[in-house]
Formats: C-alpha cells, sequence, structure tokens
C-alpha cells in the first residue's frame, strides 16, 4: 500500500491545483510533495537526473507521478518519452508493470490543465458565480479533452466575458481558487479521471489488485 507520492509538474499553477485537491482524494494517511518547474522543456531536461536518484532508494509504499500538458505535442509521442526516460533509470512504470508493481506513473492532461477545469464546471461557478452553469451543454465544451482552438483560451474568453481576469488569466490564481471548490469524483475530463485512478490504485491494499 502507498504511503507516499512524489509529484512532478510543469509549473506552479498545477502545484497550486493539486494542493488544495489531493486532500480530498487521498486517504488521510497519504502524504505528497509536488515539485513544479518552469515549463515542461524544463521538465524533460531535469527529469532523468531527479528520476535517477529515486531509483537508488525507492521504496515498496512511495510512488512517483509525472503530470504535464500535452499542448501541441502528439500525446502518444510525448507518453513515450516520459516512458523512455523512466526506463532507462530502471524505474518499473504502470505501463509495463501493471495495477500492482509500478514504481512511476506518467499522466498527461489533455490538451491542458484547464481541460480539467472544464470537467469539474462546478468547481467553476462557485469560484466564479457569474460564469454560466451550462456551458458544459453546449456542443463545444461537452468533452473537455477535445476542446478545439486550445484549452486554455477557452477557458479564459469564458471568464473574461463575465468580466473576469480582463488584463489576463492568472494561471496560479485561479488554480488555487477553482482547486478549492474541485470534487476529484465529479470530474469528466477523461485525462483527469486516469490520473485519480492511478493514485486510488496506488492506495489499495496488495490483496485489492486485480
Amino acid at each position: 500500500m502507498t504511503h507516499h507520492f512524489e509529484i512532478f509538474v510543469e509549473e506552479p499553477s498545477a502545484e497550486k491545483f493539486l494542493r488544495a485537491v489531493l486532500p480530498r482524494l487521498l486517504p488521510r494517511h497519504c502524504t505528497f510533495n509536488i515539485y513544479a518547474f518552469q515549463g515542461k522543456p524544463d521538465l524533460l531536461n531535469k527529469l532523468p537526473h531527479r528520476l535517477r536518484a529515486y531509483a537508488s532508494w525507492l521504496t515498496q509504499d512511495w510512488r512517483i507521478v509525472v503530470i504535464v500538458d500535452q499542448d501541441n505535442d502528439d500525446c502518444h509521442e510525448l507518453k513515450e518519452q516520459l516512458e523512455q526516460i523512466a526506463r532507462q533509470v530502471n524505474l518499473r512504470t504502470r505501463s509495463r508493470s501493471g495495477a500492482c508493481s509500478w514504481q512511476i506513473v506518467n499522466r498527461i492532461a489533455i490538451e491542458e490543465l484547464e481541460a480539467w477545469y472544464f470537467g469539474e464546471w462546478e468547481a467553476v461557478c462557485a469560484a466564479y458565480p457569474r460564469v454560466s452553469p451550462t456551458v458544459p451543454n453546449k456542443k463545444s465544451y461537452r468533452d473537455p479533452d477535445a476542446i478545439a482552438g486550445g484549452t486554455s483560451e477557452a477557458f479564459e474568453r469564458l471568464l473574461q466575458r463575465k468580466g473576469y481576469f480582463k488584463s489576463g488569466l492568472p494561471k496560479i490564481k485561479v488554480a488555487q481558487e477553482v482547486g478549492e471548490y474541485f470534487d476529484p469524483y465529479r470530474c469528466r475530463s477523461r485525462s483527469f479521471i486516469c490520473f485519480r485512478e492511478a493514485l486510488i490504485e496506488a492506495v489499495r491494499a496488495p490483496g485489492d489488485c486485480p
């Protein structure tokens, strides 16, 4: 059973969001550290060195989670790049080792963190009450992971139309404010669900593994 997570994210907004959300997702006995980088290139550049250090001592009750935005990258190529980094330092990935024995899991927010906000629109409405609660009913926003033209841009436009953040979206502030209301079991984003299920899987008792 996992008791601790080491989580790597590409920017401070993701860190703020997860610090607000994870206490509602993980059991009380679990702890976590979150390390934010200065963008995806910075994370990818430093990740091999960081993971090599963990590989020499990582205990059975610790797991590593890496989260990056897809942005304009090919999702499969980006995932394979992350998997390859883990393999090179001899860490067992979720994709190759299965449900019970992985040491590291790589997860991609498709296409950006804001897709997770679209997947839990009630949290957005709670944080910003002037925003329409019917946004997820519209065809363009029905699938949080398939919003055309940039998820972050679409999210910013919707908030600005209601008078929020006219000078630009403050990502760290929004991450914290949405995160305060975000229900991890209500989010419809497929990429968030994959992230959520990996953590839930990790904290199961060994006998509960399939």
